[in-house]
């Protein structure tokens, strides 16, 4: 998976496609992301003592394949691509559209 806390999405596919966001989690074993904004559910939380209770909106992982990453120059939908840095010989993750770098 090449998708990272703090990466701006856009959802390509389902009921919240359009919407944009950024991952707060990456639920790397589930093959999901949590992207703020995106994919709201209703959760009911039963009153504890030291809590109320109540309807809470949250949201729900979604599944990675349906989120694209931005691409940094034209804020579009891009793929992304690994090459490897000539400076410091580590892999760095690209935008295959404008070739420029992510991060």
């Amino acid at each position: 998976m090449r998708l990272k806390t703090g990466d701006k999405v856009i959802v390509i596919t389902g009921s919240n496609k359009g919407k944009e966001g950024t991952i707060k989690k990456v639920l790397r074993r589930e093959n999901k992301v949590i992207v703020e904004g995106v994919n709201i559910v209703h959760k009911h939380k039963k009153a504890t003592n030291n809590e109320t209770g109540g309807i809470l909106d949250i949201e729900a992982p979604i599944h990675a394949s349906n989120v694209m990453l931005l691409d940094p120059k034209t804020k579009k939908p891009t793929r992304v691509g690994i090459t490897i840095s000539e400076k410091t010989n580590k892999k760095v993750r690209i935008s295959k559209k404008s070739n420029e770098k992510f991060d």
